[in-house]
C-alpha cells in the first residue's frame, strides 16, 4: 500500500530544502510548483485560460507566461488570486492525484506531495501524514527578503497572502521547526524518515 506524505510550509520557511532531503533520501516527491509549470507551458490548456483571463500582459513576447506580472496582479488582489486558483486548481488536483496513482501501481510504499495549498485546498485530507515546515515570522521575512530581493513591505505582502504558518501548524502531524541551520533541518528530516521507516 502507497502511503501520502503532504509537505507544506509558508513561503521561504524551507519546504523545498526539505523536500530535496527527502528525495535525495529516495522518496518520490510529486512537486506541485513542477506540475503549475507543466501546466502554463505556451500554447497549454492552462496558459489559454489564464490569457483570456488576466489579458495578454501576462504572455511574453515570446509566447511564455510572464510569472512576475501575474504575481504582481494577484499578489496584493484577493479577488484575482481567487481568480487564478480557481483556474489552476482543479487542473493542478487532478494532476497531482494521477501521478500518485502511478506511484501507486508501482507499489512504492511512500509518496510525498510537496504543495504550498495543501491545507488551503484539502489534499492534508487525502494525506496519511503532514509536515509542515514552520519559521519565525522575523526570519521568514528576512530570507523572503534576501532570496526575492524585495522591500520589507513586499515580502511582508506576500507572507500575509497566505495561510499563516500558526494555522498550517494545526493542521500538521510533524512540525519540522526551521529557525535554526542546515544542519539542525537536516537532524529533523533524518528523525523523520527514522519514524518512516518503522511504520
Amino acid at each position: 500500500m502507497t502511503r501520502v506524505i503532504g509537505l507544506t510550509g509558508g513561503i521561504a520557511s524551507g519546504k523545498s530544502t526539505v523536500s530535496r532531503m527527502l528525495a535525495t533520501a529516495g522518496l518520490p516527491i510529486v512537486d506541485a510548483d513542477q506540475v503549475v509549470r507543466t501546466l502554463q507551458q505556451p500554447s497549454s490548456q492552462g496558459l489559454q485560460a489564464l490569457e483570456q483571463a488576466f489579458g495578454r500582459n501576462i504572455i511574453t513576447a515570446t509566447g511564455e507566461l510572464d510569472r512576475s506580472a501575474l504575481g504582481q496582479l494577484v499578489f496584493n488582489d484577493d479577488q484575482q488570486r481567487n481568480k487564478l486558483n480557481r483556474i489552476m486548481q482543479p487542473m493542478v488536483w487532478n494532476e497531482i492525484w494521477q501521478e500518485v496513482d502511478q506511484f501507486r501501481k508501482q507499489g512504492i510504499p511512500w509518496v510525498v506531495l510537496d504543495v504550498p495549498l495543501l491545507i488551503e485546498e484539502h489534499y492534508d485530507r487525502d494525506c496519511d501524514l503532514v509536515i509542515v515546515v514552520a519559521v519565525d515570522r522575523a526570519i521568514q521575512r528576512q530570507r523572503l527578503m534576501d532570496r526575492n530581493h524585495l522591500t520589507v513591505d513586499q515580502a511582508e505582502a506576500r507572507i500575509v497572502s497566505q495561510m499563516s504558518l500558526e494555522e498550517k501548524k494545526r493542521h500538521a502531524d510533524i512540525v519540522i521547526d526551521n529557525n535554526g541551520n542546515l544542519q539542525k533541518l537536516r537532524q529533523q528530516v533524518e528523525a523523520v524518515l527514522k519514524r518512516l521507516k518503522e511504520q
